[in-house]
């Protein structure tokens, strides 16, 4: 079987090498190469997963980027800014080197988020900025990856008015990025490689990881909830779980190099193993074994209430390195909203879960999702969002208004709700929002937190900031060889979203150094 029809028997797309023609685009798109596809991306079929952990660089490629330089903008999630990573590092195999400066790359991509409207409206902005530096040099190569790329739409869109890009790649695919710009170089045409189903775990993937304290660490890929708002389950496929060997492998390697906390990333991680058919692992169980790794702070994102056990709260509870934070989205606090929002769980099922939750963890930390302005929503479903909100006492929450993606099932129907309401309802609810995150950031005053040092804070070059394990923001002044340990701070003053302190001490264990 050659690579053409390797990629046809997986669904995927054939590298496209003709040019675009001027006329008649409807019938060459469907007929010339084979175009992301919504459709097939939704079903779900019982194949099993196929691991593969012997990724290499093919000998043909290895000095492809001797001499270049590459430039990626990351939009969207952590599991975008994780991707970006692998990109990278692919890259700096074949010979690359990164630039922070876009005019002097060789390679430009552009790694996009679909989950909401104006996600996708800066990266075509973004694209039609990169035309004029096309024209500036005209061997510079132009790609769209990430989630974008999977939406038949987008790539319509691009086909049809950014001909300056030269590569589209989706989420499934990102380890065939030696042999996409091959053909890229060898055609000097476009080249469309996206794959809409996909069932593979491809491991020893390289990596360049943003700075050497906190890392991400996938756990598993894909989303089979299909809430009727998102498209990430289009996107990013069926939910495949890495094995726990693996995992825990990269867990110790992190430790053994100094890292100090780690988040595992998944679109549903509380769906971790769910698709094993030889083994009953769940992501309890998973943390019961990261937890006797020594590195100090162990999160995870994002959850997913409906798959939220009991056994992952009794893990939990045992604390050691397990921060006691926990991102739980609820979205909507009317049961009606969830129906229609098809997240297959009611308000009294969430309250209860957090109930559960505390009482097991007394000292958590809640954080949450919530969308105003669904279709249908009327004032009394949203004070149900807002009673919510104040009963369960979030200390933060990341609040949207809803954007209709194409190919969702929520955007069949009317979008009825008048934008001006929309926007006066995340009004109201922000000011609860910004309430209850001050009077949480309040019960700080005068109390001392552990804070693991990032690195100097974007306002001020003399000042540290780092977080404690409930995510809190905190500032300070000290010295810089404290970057990259935990120290003791005590508050200060508190802000909305972030708090002031002084140094008292670095955790047991560490050189202060000053």
């Amino acid at each position: 079987m050659n690579e053409e029809q390797r990629l046809q028997s997986t669904g995927a797309a054939v590298p496209f090498s003709e040019k675009k023609p001027e006329k008649d685009y409807s019938q060459y798109f469907q007929s010339v190469y084979t175009p992301p596809s919504l459709k097939d991306a939704k079903k779900r079929g019982k194949e099993a997963v196929s691991y593969f952990n012997d990724f290499k660089i093919d000998p043909r490629f290895e000095k492809m980027g001797d001499g270049r330089k590459f430039f990626i903008r990351t939009f969207g999630c952590q599991m975008n800014e994780h991707d970006t990573e692998v990109i990278a590092g692919i890259l700096m195999q074949l010979g690359y080197e990164s630039t922070d400066l876009v005019k002097e790359a060789d390679v430009v991509l552009l790694n996009t988020c679909a989950i909401r409207e104006n996600a996708e409206n800066k990266v075509f902005g973004e694209l039609g900025h990169y035309k004029l530096l096309k024209r500036e040099n005209p061997g510079l190569l132009i790609g769209v990856c990430g989630c974008m790329s999977q939406e038949e739409s987008v790539v319509n869109k691009i086909l049809k008015t950014y001909d300056q890009v030269d590569m589209i790649f989706g989420t499934h695919n990102i380890h065939r990025l030696p042999e996409i710009l091959n053909e890229a170089y060898l055609s000097k045409e476009l080249v469309i490689d996206v794959w809409s189903k996909e069932g593979d775990v491809i491991e020893n993937l390289p990596k360049v990881r943003k700075g050497s304290i906190k890392a991400w660490v996938n756990i598993m890929y894909g989303c089979d909830k299909f809430c009727t708002y998102c498209i990430v389950p289009y996107t990013r496929g069926k939910e495949r779980s890495r094995r726990p060997e693996e995992i825990i492998q990269e867990v110790r390697q992190l430790a053994a190099q100094g890292y100090k906390e780690v988040t595992l990333l998944g679109q549903n991680v509380n769906a971790y193993g769910k698709d094993f058919d030889d083994i009953t692992y769940r992501l309890g169980d998973l943390m019961e074994e990261l937890r006797k790794i020594d590195i100090p702070r162990i999160r995870f994102t994002t959850s997913h209430p409906r798959d939220f056990d009991d056994h992952l709260i009794s893990v939990l509870a045992q604390g050691g390195n397990l921060v006691d934070h926990i991102h739980l989205p609820v979205q909507s606090g009317s049961t009606a909203m969830l129906k229609i929002m098809a997240r297959k769980y009611t308000r009294e099922h969430y309250i209860e879960l957090v109930r559960k939750i505390r009482q097991a963890i007394p000292n958590v930390s809640l954080t949450t999702d919530i969308i105003v302005g669904f279709p249908n929503e009327t004032d009394e479903q949203f004070e149900e969002t807002l009673s919510l909100f104040k009963e369960i006492g979030y200390e933060m929450a990341f609040t949207y208004i809803y954007s209709p993606r194409e190919g969702t099932p929520a955007a069949k129907i009317e979008d009825n709700v008048p934008m001006a309401v929309k926007k006066e309802r995340l009004q109201r609810l922000n000011a609860v929002v910004n309430e209850y995150a001050a009077a949480a950031m309040q019960a700080y005053k005068g109390k001392t937190v552990e804070v693991l040092v990032e690195g100097e804070s974007k306002k001020n070059p003399d000042v540290l900031s780092g977080h404690t394990p409930k995510n809190k923001l905190v500032n300070f002044v000290g010295p810089r060889n404290l970057i990259g340990k935990i120290v003791q701070v005590r508050i200060t003053e508190t802000k909305t979203w972030s708090l002031n302190g002084e140094l008292i001490e670095v955790v047991s264990g560490q050189e202060m150094g000053v």
